[in-house]
């Protein structure tokens, strides 16, 4: 078996998935009711969430408070902040981030959806595709999810009706045309009665697709992966200088995309040096290959003057080495951007001075109009250009999300102000 078909089975065994929508399409009731039907909650859990639902005067169990955490979410019945749960069945572990509605809480579910495989919009039966629906499909593929689920909830409520169910993805099919989705996958459901979430009910004779979590357990994510461009961070240079390894010299870090086989003619960014890979150390292993996202160590067969960093890529396939570029920019902090503050840019494992050159554009996430502006407020997702004092080693986002992203850093408050994605030359 290859390398890169041992990544898939390794990548294949964990998927991490957002759940979307509008307030109150219910999306903590469908998680609540995915781990209630896989048996993925402890009885006292159960527990505490009926005595919960017995005292606010419902006759069944609340599952959307296996999610709601803070007490905010539960006095308001919103979800406010990303919250994560872990389940597992026999085919497959799942990360599940259940992501907030608000328009104004967009950075959360940004930050949920970055490193999502998947993502789940809900709609309601009763409204159809909504502004919050488009919203979020937006700013799931504006993160590079390359899968979606239309999860159309609450069909009990619409007589479990195939021509709204029909009408509803049509309408959701002519919008997503526009964001370049990978696939795109449509589901009727009741989570609050558990039809086509974990097992398929007898009420939607004539949908003919599977259930949510047989869906979960099979799609294919082995490609979600770029396992052809290796990129190495180098994190730390390792020099023990005992007396058995006195001259011994590693670099550590974590494999960031692609493989990396003993022999490999590696290129060292942005010196451009060149040199072949000696060993592979893992813990205590010696490895003949490594792939991402392995965290190694590296020793080659010159010395050169590397440091934390710089990139080892393969030789032939380097990315851009650029000090100017453009980006989608996510602005996270409270207080809004100011044109007079330094900035520093963290992109891997190399932090430098940057400063946002233009603002191209502001986009509305409701409608994903552009608008002309010149400031940034908390949750504005806009197209910059950026300037950094020295040279990173970068992909476009779309081909690389280990090496395509950045967060900019207060230099005073050393608060984390922004996310951003690294946009191609030629978009």
């Amino acid at each position: 078996m290859s390398v890169v078909e041992n990544v898939g089975l390794d990548r294949a065994e964990l998927l991490r998935f957002i759940t979307a929508g509008s307030v109150d399409d219910g999306k903590s009731t469908l998680i609540g009711r995915l781990l209630h039907d896989s048996k993925s909650i402890f009885e006292d859990q159960l527990s505490s969430i009926a005595h919960t639902s017995s005292k606010r005067g419902m006759e069944k169990v609340d599952l959307s408070l296996l999610t709601d955490g803070l007490q905010a979410e539960r006095e308001q019945g919103i979800t406010i902040d990303v919250a994560y749960r872990y389940f597992t069945t026999p085919k497959r572990k799942f990360i599940i981030a259940d992501t907030p509605g608000h328009e104004q809480y967009t950075r959360n579910m940004v930050t949920g959806a970055s490193t999502a495989n998947l993502a789940i919009i809900l709609i309601d039966a009763r409204k159809g595709v909504l502004t919050q629906s488009r919203r979020h499909a937006f700013l799931a593929s504006l993160v590079g999810i390359p899968h979606l689920v239309v999860a159309v909830n609450k069909m009990d409520l619409m007589d479990y009706s195939q021509d709204v169910f029909e009408r509803i993805c049509a309408d959701f099919a002519a919008f997503a045309q526009r964001l370049g989705l990978r696939s795109i996958d449509y589901i009727p459901m009741s989570a609050l009665l558990g039809d086509m979430v974990v097992e398929r009910g007898d009420r939607l004779d004539w949908y003919t697709g599977r259930p949510l979590l047989e869906l979960l357990e099979s799609i294919d994510i082995e490609h979600d992966l770029n396992t052809k461009d290796f990129r190495f961070p180098v994190q730390w240079v390792c020099r023990p200088q005992t007396e058995a390894l006195h001259d011994f010299r590693g670099y550590m870090g974590r494999i960031e995309s692609g493989v990396v086989r003993k022999g490999d003619a590696v290129t060292v960014l942005p010196s451009g040096l060149t040199s072949h890979i000696k060993e592979i150390l893992f813990y205590n292993d010696t490895l003949e290959s490594a792939f991402a996202p392995q965290s190694v160590t590296l020793t080659i067969e010159d010395h050169l003057d590397i440091s934390r960093g710089d990139m080892l890529v393969n030789t032939g396939k380097s990315p851009r080495t650029i000090r100017e570029f453009d980006a989608m920019l996510c602005w996270l902090s409270e207080s809004g951007f100011d044109p007079r503050r330094k900035y520093i840019v963290k992109h891997t494992t190399r932090m430098v001075k940057g400063l946002i050159a233009r603002i191209d554009y502001r986009v509305d996430v409701n409608t994903m109009d552009h608008e002309m502006t010149d400031t940034l407020s908390m949750n504005d997702i806009a197209r910059v250009g950026m300037k950094v004092q020295l040279p990173l080693v970068v992909d476009a986002y779309a081909n690389n999300h280990g090496t395509g992203c950045f967060i900019l850093i207060d230099e005073v408050s050393n608060n984390t102000v922004a996310a951003g994605m690294i946009c191609d030359s030629e978009d």
